[in-house]
């Protein structure tokens, strides 16, 4: 059990290390994000069964904020990071700010 221990304890020293980046503080955004993730799914949910548009763009850029925050620390404090990880980061952030304007829209 301790070399378990001792292997996380070196693997999250050699991110910090290498790319800048604590995972205690990812992950701990990660936890903090997630009433905040769940909770717009079901308001995202409810408004969109009755058809508050006004409620689904507010719930939906909530949701796209809970999944984002976790991931903008990574591109905002991460360095030396590969380069595809810029490139997936960045898509997968278009991609949420895409679909959330296609439903402002309708």
């Amino acid at each position: 059990m301790s070399s378990i221990v001792t292997w996380i304890q070196e693997q999250m020293a050699s991110a910090r290390q290498q790319y800048g980046v604590n995972p205690a503080v990812f992950l701990g955004l990660m936890v903090a994000c997630a009433p905040f993730f769940y909770y717009s799914i079901y308001r995202l949910v409810r408004a969109v069964a009755k058809k508050e548009k006004g409620q689904v763009a507010l719930w939906s850029s909530v949701f796209l904020a809970a999944t984002s925050v976790p991931y903008l620390y990574v591109l905002l404090f991460g360095r030396n990071l590969p380069w595809y990880i810029y490139g997936v980061f960045l898509a997968l952030i278009g991609q949420g700010v895409y679909q959330l304007v296609k439903k402002i829209r309708k």
